[in-house]
């Protein structure tokens, strides 16, 4: 039996579970995990249905029988086999303590993509990459070459097809032309769960300033630097006793699960985009063991 998503976003009216329900039902789909939600202050509707086809339904068919009720809503709506595996290219500096997680746990099989090319500007995690049969490709990046160098990364994400870019840690400010043209596809790791400690060293920042809880945030990348919208946030605590350099080693933890649970999330199409903001259902308790693991 094919497994598929069906994700919708529409303005909020009346029937619109009644007639997504109703048409799958008739294809021969037995729903097997849905979340919805209504944004009273925007008057949007979103939705996320996982299905079973039962009668043998495939992805194309039910794509083309659904249009109907999409124009009848005014639906943004796609269909996803949950079997395949997205294709993501992962971008990387000298901190590589998100890039080790990520792989480890797409090795695995617990971070169910492809990863189709790791990016860097440095060579530090070629060896490590090209172990794990991954193309590696070294791009260096400065001020004069910047256009050059992004034009190159972008090329690889076309031939390879990729679906994700994912910043972990890569410390280069793209450009807007990157931002817009893989808009709602870039996801980064902002080391830093306050957004007033911004730059190379929030952790420094946060020391000075005392804080008790320091963290993460994993966000989509916009042309506004780190102020994209919000997946995914964790924290720790830490106290008066704590160094700066015991910040930094909570917050390496920290980055990396926060980073991998809001891949997690985008890859099972569970992030929907609302304006500033993110709608983030959460996975079922009967969801599949990959979805869980973060």
């Amino acid at each position: 039996m094919n497994s598929f998503c069906l994700t919708v976003t529409c303005p909020s009216r009346r029937g619109i579970v009644a007639a997504i329900a109703t048409y799958l039902a008739e294809q021969g789909c037995n729903i097997t995990d849905s979340a919805q939600f209504d944004d009273l202050a925007t008057g949007r509707f979103f939705m996320r249905v996982s299905v079973v086809s039962e009668d043998g339904a495939t992805l194309a068919a039910l794509d083309r029988g659904f249009a109907p009720i999409a124009a009848a809503f005014g639906m943004v709506h796609a269909f996803h086999d949950e079997a395949a595996k997205m294709k993501v290219v992962i971008m990387v500096s000298r901190f590589g303590h998100c890039l080790n997680d990520l792989l480890y746990r797409w090795r695995i099989g617990a971070l169910p993509i492809d990863i189709v090319a790791v990016i860097s500007n440095h060579m530090d995690y070629q060896k490590v990459v090209v172990n794990h049969d991954i193309p590696f490709h070294c791009i260096r990046v400065t001020k004069e070459n910047k256009p050059e160098a992004e034009a190159a990364q972008m090329r690889i994400v076309r031939d390879t097809g990729a679906e994700l870019i994912v910043l972990a840690r890569y410390m280069q400010v793209l450009s807007d032309e990157m931002c817009r043209e893989m808009s709602g596809r870039i996801i980064n790791i902002h080391h830093s769960f306050l957004p007033s400690f911004k730059g190379a060293n929030p952790y420094r920042q946060a020391f000075e300033r005392g804080v008790k809880l320091i963290g993460a945030t994993s966000h989509y990348v916009t042309a506004d630097l780190d102020e994209g919208p919000i997946i995914e946030q964790d924290t720790v605590r830490v106290t008066h006793a704590q160094s700066p350099e015991d910040y930094v080693s909570l917050g390496r933890d920290v980055e990396a699960s926060v980073l991998s649970r809001a891949i997690h999330a985008h890859i099972h199409r569970r992030v929907f985009l609302n304006g500033d903001k993110t709608v983030v259902f959460p996975a079922s308790p009967g969801s599949h063991a990959s979805e869980r693991m973060g």
